[in-house]
């Protein structure tokens, strides 16, 4: 198995939504983010195929009533299969409940992602979405997104500590945890429980607890892990999870020149 394979294996899949309506977008999409799916917003399906290359083991849910008429998206299709050699999961996403068209996509094209109408009951869509999503393994081994940040002096944590509060630039995060460094190392001791935690993400602040997991040194910088316990607000859950996707959106638009 090739280390592409591996990776993909591991972290899992990339998803992309390709011309979505805004139903599809902010409320297909958005129910996927909230289940841990790496998912991604497209709306150029030229510059869409050119990355694909990059990523070729990724899902494509193409909305098939948006962004050219069904003809090119046949063509489009077929030519990002041939690309690709068959690695792409391509799934078509339609209000059209057309007989010979599914069977164009998912006999004759061999879409291995599905042929989805999109109903007023959004519920039974998304149902067949996880199936699919699920039958090609889209989340790997991980279960969780984690979110790498490079120096953003603007995502931070505050820990309280000895009647004040000590300011520390968080290394990634996900739902779970976060790591992060402090200027000055307060010595923090493993299994502390620290009880107001404030995370800044841009311009939210949020509240929280958790417990100090371990450190490591990361080159001259000693790096802390902090792991939130089950008290944390779903609320909370929620909004780290959409500032991951619109961090990680906002790499992939630029990866594409966008």
């Amino acid at each position: 198995m090739s280390n592409e394979n591996n990776h993909s294996d591991y972290l899992g899949k990339k998803i992309f939504f390709l011309h979505p309506s805004a139903t599809i977008q902010n409320v297909v999409a958005e129910e996927l983010i909230q289940q841990e799916y790496e998912v991604y917003i497209v709306k150029d399906h030229i510059k869409l195929r050119e990355i694909l290359k990059k990523y070729p083991d990724s899902v494509v849910f193409a909305n098939i009533n948006d962004g050219m008429p069904e003809k090119e998206w046949e063509t489009w299709i077929r030519a990002v299969i041939a690309d690709l050699k068959g690695k792409i999961g391509i799934g078509i996403l339609t209000s059209n409940n057309d007989d010979t068209l599914h069977r164009k996509y998912t006999v004759s094209i061999k879409c291995q992602c599905g042929f989805t109408v999109l109903k007023s009951d959004l519920n039974v869509s998304i149902k067949q979405l996880y199936e699919h999503l699920q039958a090609v393994d889209a989340k790997g081994r991980r279960k969780y997104l984690r979110l790498t940040l490079d120096n953003d002096s603007m995502t931070t944590v505050n820990l309280p500590l000895n009647g004040t509060f000590i300011n520390g630039a968080i290394k990634d995060i996900s739902v779970v945890g976060l790591s992060c460094a402090f200027t000055d190392d307060p010595e923090l001791s493993k299994n502390t429980l620290f009880q107001d935690i404030q995370i800044k993400l841009q311009s939210q602040l949020l509240k929280t607890e958790g417990i100090i997991f371990g450190s490591r040194i990361d080159s001259t910088e000693k790096i802390y892990v902090i792991l939130f316990t089950q008290r944390i607000d779903p609320d909370v859950r929620t909004r780290i999870r959409k500032y991951i996707q619109q961090n990680l959106q906002a790499k992939l638009d630029k990866e594409m020149g966008l």
